[in-house]
């Protein structure tokens, strides 16, 4: 009974910190993610591999996947950033290192919201 229990704990825990929802970490900057993804001076990063840049991104999106993004800083600094991945764990490791970097940068969660962004303002929603 006890083992049972200790393995749904660790379960649970495991789901709970590989969940796709990010969330609000202080320090980040509260903002109209809608307005930000479409101003004219934001930069747009997918942090996720070339491969699967690919095969689908956000118009307009650079592609700088998270293992180089610490290696990019230079080139971020002093831009509105918005940074997206396929389901946001890398986006929220992704701002962890820009702001540590001093990098205006705001979570997009996925590609997917990005684009849904995009395709709102386009059809005039």
């Amino acid at each position: 009974m006890l083992k049972g229990r200790i393995f749904g704990y660790i379960l649970t825990c495991a789901l709970v910190l590989t969940a796709c929802k990010t969330t609000a970490t202080a320090g980040y900057p509260k903002a109209d993610i809608k307005q930000i993804v479409n101003s004219s001076d934001v930069t747009l990063v997918d942090v996720r591999i070339q491969e699967q840049y690919e095969a689908g991104t956000a118009k307009g999106a650079v592609n700088i996947p998270l293992a180089e993004i610490q290696n990019n800083i230079g080139s971020l600094k002093g831009k509105k950033v918005v940074v997206f991945c396929n389901k946001g764990i890398q986006a929220d490791q992704a701002m962890e290192i820009l702001k540590k970097n001093s990098v205006e940068a705001y979570d997009g969660t996925s590609w997917k919201n990005v684009k849904a962004i995009q395709d709102e303002t386009a059809s005039g929603k």
